[in-house]
């Protein structure tokens, strides 16, 4: 582990100044700061705190905690009382990824960070680069949604993009640990939040932008921007827009780094010509600034393609080679939760999708709408506690892009599963092919027993999860497992 006991060097980095309410050490230093936290049960001997203000809580009021917990220092936005040495900054939330950088001895210099934005298509995306490492002979790492790992391993992972403080953690733990390239998912709360300060990317991908995460952010516009910032000198040098959107087209003439464009309908700096769909997966001619590579993918679907051109890409910036991408992402069976196929020897197609949105929605129909020779049938929830104005929106998609849609419960939280579901159905003209369960389990099961031979089921929304999220807690529940337990279930055991 990498240490620092300069402390000039992080007011300087900061921009900060340190008012020393203790004495120092001997030879007038503050001692050995060999980590960062914003929790203060994390903080003791060696590790500096860091006193983020919060949207409920202070990070300031747990600094004596801290303190007596044996923190060398403190970063604070405001001088307080305690008895250690204390660096005051205008914002400690800005302060935390660059501090973390310095205090682990900037290990993204050490590694090749590329990133992936947008509403849709980051967990895909990420794997698919990930193969295409691993196949360049490259020690990886990966965070995301679905997991984070290290070398291979799994770790633990909160959330998709890490606090400032854990993020570089983790990278310097990637660094020790060999890892020589990384895919990490960047979202627009990370963002906003300044959770990737301090992060350099050799390369970033932005995939799209639609509805969704309007709990957090005011309006569409201040979603864009956070998803903009990223496309910056100050994050990266380079930037590949996929301008298949007017948000994308908009942020290719707007970023102030460098910048490759995307397209699957129109000239682009990277592009698809020769597509073949199939129900496993797609086949195409990746035409990469002019070099031509044909690729195969093991992943249905229209925006698995540009999907898959996006990593390319990523991976062309970081220099592998065409035609080893091409060798990686064959070689990727499928992602978790992605249009995941549930086969118990069925006469009927069963795919588990993350989509979320109505875009997402939409698109996973049209995907599976390609591969049905039967009816297109969709199980489709809402989230509770989130964005309440797409709800409408992803009922339209369903019902307009299936042939029966069965509305149920996604993971509601603390909200009344019925006034979700009323939300949904609220932004329906017609209530033509649309049915009603509430209970996940049931609706599964029901769309289960409806099936015929060559008709496809999507059930959407949850993906990878394996859990339910209800008033009063978590409880077990796995889309994938309990559509294997409504087959075995239909007619008795006969599928």
């Amino acid at each position: 582990m990498t240490t620092t006991s300069v402390p000039d060097r992080l007011a300087h980095a900061l921009s900060g100044t340190w008012v020393d309410s203790a004495t120092p050490d001997s030879d007038g230093s503050i001692g050995i700061i060999r980590d960062l936290t914003h929790d203060s049960r994390d903080a003791g001997p060696g590790v500096m705190f860091a006193a983020r203000p919060g949207a409920h809580v202070d990070g300031h009021d747990f600094a004596a905690a801290a303190t007596a917990a044996g923190t060398p220092a403190v970063l604070v936005e405001r001088p307080l009382d305690l008895a250690v040495p204390q660096l005051v900054v205008p914002s400690v939330a800005a302060a935390m990824g660059p501090a973390a950088d310095l205090i682990h001895g900037r290990p993204t210099d050490a590694i090749t960070v590329l990133g992936i934005t947008g509403t849709n298509g980051k967990t895909t995306t990420a794997y698919l680069l990930d193969a295409i490492l691993r196949a360049d002979g490259r020690t990886t790492g990966l965070v995301g949604t679905v997991e984070t790992r290290i070398a291979g391993e799994g770790v633990p992972g909160v959330r998709t993009t890490p606090e400032a403080t854990d993020l570089h953690r983790l990278f310097a733990r990637m660094r020790d640990e060999g890892v020589s390239a990384a895919a990490i998912e960047v979202s627009s709360h990370g963002l906003a939040l300044g959770r990737l300060g301090g992060v350099r990317f050799a390369a970033t991908l932005f995939t799209n932008l639609s509805q969704d995460h309007l709990d957090f952010h005011p309006d569409m516009e201040a979603y864009y921007q956070a998803k903009a910032s990223l496309f910056t000198p100050s994050y990266t040098p380079l930037g590949i827009v996929t301008i298949d959107d007017d948000h994308g087209r908009r942020l290719a003439a707007e970023a102030t780094c460098s910048v490759w464009t995307l397209s699957l309908g129109g000239p682009a700096d990277l592009t698809a010509t020769e597509v073949t769909r199939r129900a496993d997966g797609s086949s195409f001619v990746a035409d990469v600034h002019g070099r031509q590579v044909p690729v195969t993918i093991n992943l249905p679907g229209t925006y698995n393609i540009a999907n898959a051109l996006g990593a390319i890409g990523l991976a062309h910036a970081a220099g592998v080679d065409l035609e080893v991408a091409a060798r990686g992402l064959r070689s990727l069976p499928g992602v978790p939760g992605r249009m995941e196929r549930v086969d118990a020897g069925q006469d009927f197609e069963i795919l588990v999708d993350y989509a979320h949105t109505p875009d997402s929605v939409a698109g996973v129909l049209a995907a599976a709408r390609a591969v049905a020779s039967g009816r297109l049938v969709v199980v489709l929830g809402c989230g509770g506690n989130r964005d309440q104005a797409k709800r409408p929106m992803m009922a339209r998609a369903a019902q307009n892009g299936a042939d029966v849609a069965i509305f149920t419960s996604d993971n509601p939280r603390t909200e009344d599963p019925e006034a979700i579901l009323d939300d949904m159905v609220a932004g329906l003209s017609t209530s033509d092919g649309v049915t009603r369960i509430t209970d996940r389990r049931a609706a599964i099961a029901h769309a289960v027993d409806l099936a015929a031979p060559g008709d496809v089921i999507v059930i959407a929304g949850k993906g990878h999860e394996p859990y339910q999220e209800l008033a009063d807690g978590r409880i077990d529940f796995d889309d994938r497992l309990v559509a294997r337990e409504s087959l075995a279930a239909r007619s008795g055991g006969a599928t």
